[in-house]
């Protein structure tokens, strides 16, 4: 079956039926690119979906306050609500629950410099199991601590695109920050994995920051870990939050706009299911494309044959064998499919490297691509689905009487 002649046969015939060899490439090849590009292309979203979650615990509950959206208990609406550290101490207090919980004072865009250079950064006082919440991985030196924060220390972590710009080369750890006039020592520096944004962050003790920008003990978030508390216990956490801070602040429990609660492992879930489904939808459209093209083949195997009719008459009747007429069309089947599908692959590959280049956000779209094993299975199956779909009129040839064929129009 694989003897030089044969093969040089095979050759003679693609060169000799270019449009039939483009066409039946083409249907193979399009049935992988798309297969790889639409897989890839749902990969790309999810790891940026992903990524996005890497930047906080996801086993987590994130609180916000706004302005009342009605009116409650003789208060007008278009009330600003505030947290504050009681608010802090109250939750930290009620759940047992609570693996790690921070408070958030933030300030945007603080003036900071170290000798010459200058620039505006944003700024946060936090407590320490902020780290957790943000996923914060320190780089040099430690995070904030429980001593910091009691004693109102003058001291600063700063995020790596900070340290870049402030003191380029200059080791900062130990060296002092001003910020507003203001000298911190810098214990530490960060990298923040999920949000690049964050890396120009400036971390302060929440003590600290507070009472430097007179910020009256006001939070501008509060947010907490639950452990390994089950889905209706955190639901219930929730709620109990919620009705909490209504009692506490004075607003309607069921006013939207006056809190905001994030829950992060139901967001996940919930768009866990959501890219599932969208993968579930990708494969189906890849393998009906690869079907089409699949039956493709075998369409324009079956005018192959037709074409070849008298031919196969007179192979057989200088006594070639049904096995060498079979191995004969099967063969070319299988050359083109894996040519195409091959080609297919590496177009897609291409294709995904240049539309990541392309997208605009790289958090949101990130690293599109098919796993190795995936692309070379898909590129085998439909191999093989091709050379059965050769197999056919392969057969159906091997049947031809002679005579028969001879007499073909």
């Amino acid at each position: 079956m694989f003897d030089i002649d044969k093969w040089q046969e095979i050759f003679e015939v693609i060169r000799a039926n270019k449009l039939r060899t483009f066409l039946t490439a083409f249907s193979v090849s399009w049935g992988i690119f798309m297969l790889i590009l639409l897989l890839g292309a749902g990969q790309g979203l999810r790891n940026g979906f992903e990524n996005q979650f890497r930047d906080d615990a996801i086993n987590s509950i994130w609180l916000r306050t706004g302005n009342t959206g009605v009116a409650y208990k003789g208060m007008k609406p278009n009330r600003p609500i505030r947290m504050t550290n009681d608010e802090f101490d109250m939750i930290k207090n009620q759940f047992e629950d609570i693996d790690h919980i921070t408070g958030r004072a933030a300030i945007w865009g603080a003036s900071m410099n170290y000798k010459q250079n200058t620039g505006n950064f944003p700024l946060r006082g936090v407590h320490p199991d902020h780290q957790v919440l943000e996923n914060t991985i320190v780089l040099q030196g430690r995070y904030i601590n429980e001593h910091d924060v009691k004693d109102k220390s003058k001291v600063c972590v700063i995020g790596q695109d900070a340290v870049t710009e402030l003191f380029g080369t200059v080791d900062p750890i130990g060296e002092y920050l001003s910020i507003w006039g203001v000298l911190y020592k810098v214990i530490g520096t960060f990298n923040d994995v999920g949000s690049r944004w964050e890396n120009k962050m400036v971390y302060l003790p929440v003590s600290t920051a507070q009472l430097v920008f007179n910020s009256q003990n006001r939070l501008d978030r509060i947010m907490f870990t639950t452990g390994d508390a089950s889905e209706e216990r955190v639901n219930q956490m929730v709620e109990e939050t919620r009705k909490m801070l209504s009692d506490k602040l004075i607003f309607d429990p069921n006013d939207s706009r006056a809190l905001f609660i994030s829950n992060n492992a139901e967001e996940y879930k919930m768009f866990t299911g959501i890219f599932t489904g969208i993968n579930a939808f990708v494969w189906i459209i890849g393998i009906m494309t690869i079907i089409a093209g699949v039956v493709g083949i075998s369409n324009i195997m079956m005018i192959t044959v037709k074409e070849r009719t008298k031919e196969i008459g007179v192979r057989k009747a200088l006594g070639a064998t049904p096995l060498s007429v079979v191995s004969m069309i099967l063969l070319e089947a299988v050359v083109i499919t894996t040519v195409a599908g091959y080609t297919g692959l590496v177009l897609g590959v291409f294709s995904l490297e240049y539309i990541s280049g392309l997208a605009s956000d790289p958090d949101t779209f990130l690293n599109p691509g098919v796993d190795f094993s995936v692309a070379m299975l898909s590129t085998l199956i439909l191999v093989v689905a091709g050379s059965i779909a050769g197999l056919i009129p392969a057969l159906q040839a091997a049947k031809v009487k002679p005579i028969v064929a001879l007499r073909d129009e």
